[in-house]
């Protein structure tokens, strides 16, 4: 494992990774064993040589492997409110991608 990391944004979050780590995001409309770019790049360390972007780096790209899709665990929403019998339990399921980083590119 090297020290190369990368921050790629995306699905509205912002995540740190390096080659060969796996994360689930946000649901991406590709196919499973399909490679993807990320192409969101804020900030880059190659060789311990730190680039920051504004926002983003120019050129700077994160590929990626789809390895599945799927869904989160449950999460549970209740609402009450006291003295006035208002009890509400929700339940939701986030739909997520689980990608596998192959190569930063800077």
């Amino acid at each position: 494992m090297s020290d190369n990391y990368a921050i790629v944004a995306t699905g509205g979050k912002q995540y740190r990774v390096r080659t060969g780590d796996q994360l689930d995001v946000e649901k991406l409309p590709y196919p499973e064993g399909d490679t993807i770019t990320l192409d969101d790049v804020l900030l880059a360390s190659v060789d311990g040589d730190v680039e920051v972007g504004t926002p983003t780096i120019d050129g700077a790209q994160v590929i990626a492997k789809v390895l599945s899709h799927g869904r989160e665990r449950k999460k549970t929403v209740f609402k009450y409110k006291n003295k006035t019998r208002y009890r509400i339990k929700r339940g939701h399921r986030q739909s997520i991608t689980s990608l596998e980083i192959t190569d930063i590119e800077v």
